[in-house]
């Protein structure tokens, strides 16, 4: 298999995993600086995801037009352009808007870099370029916590954007020189009124369960917006059905590994979104650390996710995809609910290992649901697949910050006092939950489903000597 590509495509997973645990490491830092409250300062983290969502649908058209090559460098070098608004904002307006402007450019980052690796890479080496793409990836979860909380507390927090300056451009100048050229497909034309009703439905839904339980804006604007964001949904639905060339084909649901593994992924994915918001705040809120030690703590999570890269073709060729992914999500959701009993009086070591653990567990169910969805795909396919893959994970994403963020917000006017550690406890509680659920619809699937890509094989049946 050649590593060179997936290696440099992992570039901007790099930046993007990079950015989000720098940024949630520094939320209250950022809050305080700019005057707002934390949750409040959410929007910056859900500006980036509606940017994402709505942007992400026209990346695969713009891939088959123009080449995947040259749209994947344009998307460094806009994430980059917001990285350096991100470091010189000095309002929430300023920032939130920036925020977007990198979304924008991360939206035809994954999907493009997705799209060259399917393209370039056969089916039965997919799980192992997966697996090779997400290790430089990971080492942004790795080392953004500890980098982010050192240079947030002793130094200033706009540097921390600044990190993605040197490591863009030696992207787009690695992916000049060593990535391949895949040749555009001459698609049809735009469709721009499924772009909107796509934008509507992605901005809408995320932006209203976002501000729900925002202070700064009364219910209603959330209840609206969310309500807006359903019904362009539905709409999208009807629509699609009778386009010859939406710009989201959703009839490549009927595919049973992708539609699985989107359902599946998507739960889980909420827990994800909320664990690198709640893990944080409640480090720095509840238990008084500051930004570097809560760092050097949540890191850990990283390190295990990294540890799964090097045994995940066997344990997938061993177990199968089925298997492994439901006990993955079955032990995810349990570590996660983990969170909900640490206190600051449990040592650090402690809440280390768990996280570890958590890590470990994460990295399988995603590397498993992300070969899952593309084991059965045509190259046809693949433009439609990697976005709609996309778009989906990143809603989760989203929701799942707004999830975390609305059950913090509700529980402490229910208790009518400021964040606890006990609003903290319940949030964790209720995001395993959610996430437990991402186990239901594998339980259906064959167990030699994507056995193509996982290396998975039938047992043989020995058969008894009175059998014969």
């Amino acid at each position: 298999m050649n590593r060179i590509v997936p290696l440099i495509l992992a570039v901007a997973l790099f930046m993007e995993q990079m950015d989000s645990t720098v940024i949630s490491t520094a939320l209250p830092t950022i809050a305080e600086d700019l005057e707002v409250g934390p949750i409040t300062l959410k929007l910056a983290l859900t500006s980036y995801m509606v940017a994402l969502a709505m942007f992400i649908p026209v990346s695969g058209w713009m891939a088959d037009r123009y080449g995947a090559k040259k749209i994947f460098r344009l998307a460094i070098f806009v994430f980059v352009i917001g990285s350096i608004c991100c470091a010189f904002s000095a309002t929430l307006s300023q920032f939130v808007l920036s925020r977007f402007l990198q979304g924008m450019g991360g939206a035809m980052m994954t999907p493009v870099g997705r799209l060259v690796l399917l393209r370039t890479t056969p089916r039965s080496e997919l799980v192992s370029a997966m697996a090779l793409l997400t290790i430089p990836a990971l080492v942004g979860p790795l080392t953004g916590p500890p980098i982010g909380g050192f240079i947030t507390t002793y130094f200033t927090w706009h540097w921390i954007f600044l990190i993605n300056v040197p490591v863009g451009i030696i992207g787009i100048w690695l992916a000049t020189i060593y990535l391949p050229e895949v040749p555009g497909t001459n698609p049809p034309g735009v469709d721009w009124r499924g772009f909107l009703l796509t934008s509507v439905t992605a901005a809408g839904l995320v932006f209203g369960l976002s501000v729900i339980g925002l202070p700064a804006l009364p219910p209603a604007v959330g209840i609206i917006a969310a309500a807006a964001g359903l019904g362009a949904g539905i709409v999208y639905v009807l629509y699609a059905r009778n386009h010859p060339a939406p710009i989201l084909n959703l009839r490549i649901f009927q595919d049973d590994a992708f539609r699985t593994a989107t359902i599946g992924g998507t739960l889980f994915r909420i827990s994800t979104g909320a664990i690198p918001f709640l893990l944080p705040l409640m480090l720095q809120l509840a238990f008084g650390l500051n930004p570097f030690q809560s760092g050097l703590i949540t890191f850990a999570g990283a390190v295990g996710a990294l540890m799964v890269k090097f045994v995940a073709r066997r344990v997938f060729a061993m177990s199968g995809f089925k298997m492994t992914l439901i006990v993955a999500g079955t032990m995810g959701a349990a570590t996660t609910a983990a969170n909900g009993f640490f206190t600051p009086q449990t040592p650090h070591a402690l809440i280390i290992a768990f996280l570890l653990m958590s890590g470990v567990c994460r990295s399988f169910f995603f590397t498993g649901s992300n070969a899952l969805s593309y084991s059965e795909i045509s190259d046809a396919q693949a433009s439609q697949a990697t976005s709609i893959a996309s778009v989906v994970q990143q809603i989760s994403l989203a929701l799942g910050v707004a999830f975390a963020a609305f059950i913090l917000e509700a529980s402490s006017v229910v208790t009518g006092s400021h964040l606890q550690l006990a609003d903290f406890h319940l949030a964790f509680f209720l995001v395993a939950g959610l996430s437990l659920f991402a186990v239901v619809p594998l339980l259906r699937l064959d167990p030699m489903t994507g056995a193509a890509v996982s290396g998975h094989r039938r047992p043989k049946v020995v058969q008894s000597e009175a059998g014969e």
